[in-house]
């Protein structure tokens, strides 16, 4: 399964009724549950099932994961309404830079332009460039370097301009 296929599959479970799809292609299960109605998120979590039968551990924020005790997780569109947000398109490891000894592509407070890029998301080995769709200013970084990202993830809050 590729990661097309994946997010296909995400996105029937978040348009349709059902709560739960298990799917095993290749030695490879996965399988989708999306929360209640009444869970704040409502995203689906994605459990990935080895051949060997080992499971990956569930995307932090997914359902059943736990936040640490004290750990405050402040919603992104809380913190300013007006900012235009920037959403991972994909599960996958969030990066600032193109290698680890290269400077980030953006800081907070930078001018970028639609169609620049932002960051990259790994996902399957795959490094996936994050482009800006507004032009604006960054006003706040929601990941940081190197830790997972989940499918619709805030990453990047952009003041627009004009």
């Amino acid at each position: 399964m590729n990661i097309d296929q994946i997010r296909e599959l995400i996105q029937a479970v978040c348009d349709s009724g059902i709560t739960e799809l298990e799917v095993e292609r290749t030695g490879v299960k996965i399988r989708i549950r999306k929360e209640a109605p009444s869970s704040p998120a409502g995203s689906p979590a994605v459990t990935v099932e080895s051949a060997t039968g080992g499971i990956a551990p569930e995307l932090p924020g997914a359902a059943g994961a736990e936040t640490p005790a004290g750990a405050v997780t402040p919603s992104p569109e809380a913190a300013e309404p007006e900012l235009h947000m920037i959403r991972s398109p994909m599960v996958g490891t969030f990066y600032r830079a193109a290698k680890p000894e290269a400077d980030p592509f953006v800081q907070v407070a930078d001018r970028v332009r639609s169609g620049q890029t932002l960051c990259i998301v790994e996902a399957m080995k795959l490094m996936n460039e994050i482009p800006s769709d507004a032009d604006g200013e960054i006003a706040e970084i929601y990941v940081n370097n190197g830790e997972p990202v989940e499918y619709n993830q805030a990453l990047f809050g952009i003041r627009p301009t004009g």
